[in-house]
């Protein structure tokens, strides 16, 4: 098993950080090439026209190595809400038509649904969790196959769910859209990266990454890839940089009406970013050393005698079966009260997300068991 790798970060040595599903920190090696980019703009005689174009396709090919799909259908977008949004103006839907969305999942791939149906009065349908907590994870999923019909034109949804990691079966959905018809459209933020991710076995339509979480990225820069169902779509923005032949500088001004092929045509304007970008490359490279294989099975050994002693405590955390090991919510026992909880999670300088009604717990290879022991002290009083 991969051992701890705080070494390669700058955290501080007081506190404890548990909340990479927020930000991650810095990798020290991100970090230098970001100021190596920084430091390259004091000179742009040096700046040629190849360094418009190299990185970004060294970021595809690292991207493509993550997810094992084909690194022509890789972008770089600035934000999880872009990406979406390409999706969005290349869906035809109407009255008779409905989105499946799941409840509570993170606004970025749910105001583009929500736009639509303003736009056009496709049905929004809404799968709320059980308010069970028994099966949770297993009748969650259930309920998304049960509400996919003839009628679906799109299921958009996380991997996991970014309030507590439920974790979505998407080889099962993937089937149910395609008997249907339906296109999947997934935001892999909180999972690609940390959870193993297979473009060819999902065959998603769409998969959109923000950057600065589980990719190590920096932030405003992230990743999608976009299917062949795209190929011959219209992109939100008329940006130079994605028409046909805009590798030659000397010819830009012989306007040319066709894009990029495939989906290059979506990437944002000023993409090249000669800051951010070598930032995301280095970020990728050590998760593709690491692999999220070794990083669910570093998780899953911290944590799991913190979870034994929460769960012996009246706490609820999802099954494993319904949950990765990066990411997880945990909810309260009917007799705690969360304002005490959070302020003794405060006291002990842990650093933790409340999303709803849980508490969003998200380790990585920074941390150790101790980490997790310290929350397990705040909330339970016990070393």
């Amino acid at each position: 098993m991969i051992s701890n790798q705080r070494s390669k970060f700058s955290l501080p040595t007081t506190g404890v950080f548990l909340n990479c599903a927020y930000m991650s920190p810095m990798l020290k090696k991100v970090e230098k090439q970001g100021i190596t980019g920084i430091l390259m703009k004091r000179n742009p005689a040096k700046v040629s026209i190849d360094d418009f174009f190299t990185n970004t396709e060294l970021v595809r090919s690292e991207f493509a190595k993550l997810i094992n799909g084909e690194a022509k259908r890789v972008v770089l977008v600035p934000s999880v809400s872009y990406g979406m949004a390409n999706v969005m103006k290349n869906v035809k839907a109407t009255r008779t038509d409905n989105i499946v969305v799941t409840g509570e999942q993170f606004p970025s791939n749910y105001y583009p649904w929500h736009q639509l149906q303003q736009d056009t009065g496709v049905k929004l349908k809404v799968v709320s969790a059980p308010d069970t907590l028994t099966n949770r994870g297993k009748q969650w999923n259930e309920r998304i196959m049960e509400a996919i019909d003839g009628n679906t034109k799109l299921v958009a949804l996380g991997n996991v769910h970014w309030a507590d990691g439920t974790k979505f079966n998407l080889i099962e959905i993937r089937k149910r859209t395609r008997e249907v018809g339906a296109l999947l459209v997934i935001d892999g933020t909180q999972s690609v990266g940390a959870l193993p991710f297979d473009v060819a076995k999902i065959q998603p339509d769409a998969l959109v990454c923000g950057g600065y979480k589980w990719l190590m990225g920096p932030y405003s820069l992230g990743l999608a890839y976009y299917g062949e169902y795209f190929d011959q779509g219209k992109p939100i923005e008329e940006n130079w940089i994605n028409r046909l032949h805009s590798e030659n500088f000397a010819a830009l001004v012989n306007y040319q009406s066709e894009y990029q092929p495939g989906a290059l045509r979506y990437e944002v304007g000023e993409h090249s970013n000669f800051i951010l970008v070598p930032m995301l490359l280095e970020a990728l490279k050590q998760i593709n050393q690491w692999k999220p294989t070794a990083i669910q099975q570093y998780t899953a050994a911290i944590t799991k005698m913190p979870i034994k002693i929460l769960k012996e405590a009246g706490y609820w955390i999802e099954d494993e079966k319904y949950r990765g090991y990066h990411l997880f919510g945990v909810r309260l026992p009917d007799d705690k009260l969360i304002e005490p909880i959070k302020k003794a999670i405060k006291k002990s300088k842990i650093s933790v997300s409340f999303r709803g009604n849980a508490i969003r717990v998200s380790p990585h290879l920074y941390n150790s068991e101790a980490d997790l022991m310290k929350l397990v002290k705040a909330l339970v009083g016990k070393p």
